[in-house]
């Protein structure tokens, strides 16, 4: 039973700092995101709550499974669960920089270090549990489109930046 807890914690995690950061800033998609300049390409706002659910879930199991097969919290766990937690981190960091602050420079260099941390992640994994690893490889394929995504409205909307301006 206790194993079934442990499962359900670590899958339901991720979800925990995602639906925040959409609940705390989910005023300023209609009002500000709406509005930005954004490429022909970029998903529409339904696809959204879908792809994060399915990330987050495969995320969330994959470091349920790293954290098992190194006995808990070990010290052979450091590495690999803190790329992890770093990670998933500015993950959370990110909708508040982005669409709570309106700050493009800073959720840029967010999602740059996001990227550097999740596939460092995605490295260590691989060695421990492989399954993990590959569990993680659709949410790098997201975070490739996010960050190009980022990129492109920071560049697109140059008067956008530096964040609210009071």
């Amino acid at each position: 039973g206790r194993m079934w807890a442990y499962t359900m914690g670590f899958t339901v995690l991720p979800h925990i700092g995602g639906f925040l950061g959409w609940f705390l800033n989910r005023k300023e998609i209609p009002a500000w995101y709406e509005k930005l300049k954004k490429p022909s390409w970029c998903p529409s706002r339904r696809v959204f709550p879908v792809a994060w659910t399915v990330l987050y879930t495969g995320m969330g199991y994959a470091s349920y499974l790293v954290w098992n097969d190194l006995g808990g919290c070990s010290s052979k766990a450091i590495v690999p669960l803190g790329l992890y937690g770093a990670q998933l981190a500015l993950n959370w960091a990110w909708p508040p920089l982005f669409f709570g602050a309106r700050n493009l420079n800073l959720a840029l260099i967010d999602i740059l270090l996001l990227d550097g941390l999740a596939t460092g992640t995605v490295c260590s994994w691989y060695r421990i549990n492989r399954v993990a690893a590959l569990l993680l490889l659709p949410y790098l394929g997201w975070l490739a489109m996010a960050t190009c995504l980022t990129i492109r409205i920071w560049k697109d909307n140059p008067e956008q930046k530096m964040g609210k301006s009071e």
